[in-house]
């Protein structure tokens, strides 16, 4: 019998890295996200298609249940192939019965947008898993990936959220942003695809303070930008967040290091230096970001669920 499942894509508006601390993260989900269809197979084996956004086939290979259940590690090059097996693994220790009343699947995914651009192919993938499985996506995001599962949260709702965890447990509530001034917004690619588990790591090993004051802060800051009711308010309030943010990470804004000749607000969204930034500006900014190089410029009303 064929089922198929489908999670959303995400963007993290607020938030970002803190949110493993504790922080209140303003996040929204997009349309763009990943099919999973699931058929039945045979040979106690996975046979297993992923498609990225343009039909093109990214991952190929069979699984065996064998290495599913020990957990088998294979050769380096086939790091795709071990992730997913790892996933699948913890999948197993949640919900035996997928494995052990099964004779095979045939299992496809499809992206509908580019893999690269770090709208989360691992966390649409984990959520449509779990749905399959009937187990909880963020227990299976934290056995596996790890992170603050705010994109666990996104998959599962059609509408903005905020999101965070408290004493390790994900809280999730449905909030209102239906932005008056949405056509000053547009989220640009920056041809980067930036490892969210690499990005955590450094984080954590560059932490050498407690950031007590700086969540509350933070949380003071995404208060404000869900109240914003113009363009200047909100804008104010991201410019601000990026500046802590720069100080907290010890990097550089992404506006100082690319574009500080933009008239406007540059955010960076998620794992800072790569994928999508959001740019807050009174003109269109297309013609800018074409010519500095940037091909991949989307509205707010064509990105946000």
């Amino acid at each position: 019998m064929k089922k198929e499942f489908y999670s959303n894509g995400k963007l993290l508006i607020t938030g970002e890295y803190l949110v493993l601390d504790g922080a209140k993260a303003f996040a929204l989900p997009t349309k763009f996200g990943q099919n999973l269809i699931i058929e039945e197979g045979k040979n106690k084996e996975i046979k297993w298609i992923s498609y990225d956004a343009d039909g093109s086939i990214w991952l190929d290979f069979q699984l065996s249940f064998h290495d599913i259940l020990k957990k088998n590690t294979l050769e380096e090059s086939e790091s795709a192939k071990n992730t997913l097996i790892g996933i699948l693994h913890q999948s197993y220790l949640l919900n035996p019965d997928f494995i052990d009343n099964s004779e095979g699947y045939q299992i496809t995914t499809q992206l509908t947008f580019p893999r690269n651009w770090g709208l989360g192919t691992s966390s649409t993938l984990i959520n449509n898993i779990a749905q399959w499985l009937k187990i909880d996506g963020f227990v299976l995001l934290n056995n596996s990936f790890g992170g603050s599962g705010y994109d666990i949260a996104c998959a599962q709702n059609n509408s903005p959220i905020l999101y965070h965890l408290e004493n390790g447990s994900p809280i999730v509530e449905k909030v209102t942003f239906e932005p008056k001034f949405s056509e000053n917004l547009h989220f640009v690619y920056l041809d980067k695809k930036q490892n969210s588990k690499a990005a955590i790591a450094s984080y954590y090993n560059n932490k050498n303070k407690e950031l007590a004051e700086e969540i509350v802060e933070n949380n003071k800051i995404t208060s404000a930008v869900l109240k914003a009711k113009t363009i200047r308010e909100f804008a104010i309030a991201l410019e601000e967040h990026e500046a802590k943010m720069s100080n907290i990470l010890e990097m550089q804004t992404i506006k100082e290091s690319l574009f500080p000749d933009f008239n406007g607000i540059i955010k960076s969204l998620g794992a800072w230096g790569g994928d999508f930034v959001l740019a807050i500006s009174k003109e269109n900014p297309v013609d800018y970001f074409t010519g500095k190089g940037f091909k991949t410029i989307i509205s707010y009303k064509d990105m946000i669920l």
